[in-house]
């Protein structure tokens, strides 16, 4: 009985360092997400053709090595190609300000007709 409560103990004890090690800050997340979104939102500024109405749209990109944007895949519900090719022009292999892990990212993009 003895020797099945000190494994428990010894259990309790590695199990509670490995949380304590994986620990993130959650706010400092999002504000690395934030400042991504606010230089995303100015690559993507004047688009070079007319937005006859609002629609959404989700980007799927990730940073590289490098800390430069690729983007994977483009979802939106209108003119699909136009579209596409504005955002990847745009977006593709330019660099961010701030250091960004390299992971995928899926961020909405609004487009706003004027």
């Amino acid at each position: 009985m003895k020797s099945i409560k000190i494994l428990l103990v010894a259990v309790l004890i590695a199990f509670s360092n490995t949380v304590s090690a994986n620990e993130k800050n959650p706010v400092e997340d999002k504000v690395k997400i934030s400042v991504i979104s606010k230089q995303i939102q100015k690559l993507l500024a004047n688009p070079n053709f007319p937005v006859e109405q609002n629609f959404f749209v989700k980007v799927k990109l990730a940073v590289n090595n490098n800390n430069e944007i690729v983007v994977l895949s483009v979802y939106s519900e209108g003119n699909k190609e136009t579209i596409e090719a504005f955002i990847k022009s745009r977006l593709n292999y330019k660099k961010l300000t701030s250091k960004a892990e390299k992971k995928v990212f899926i961020v909405p993009v609004k487009m706003i007709s004027l």
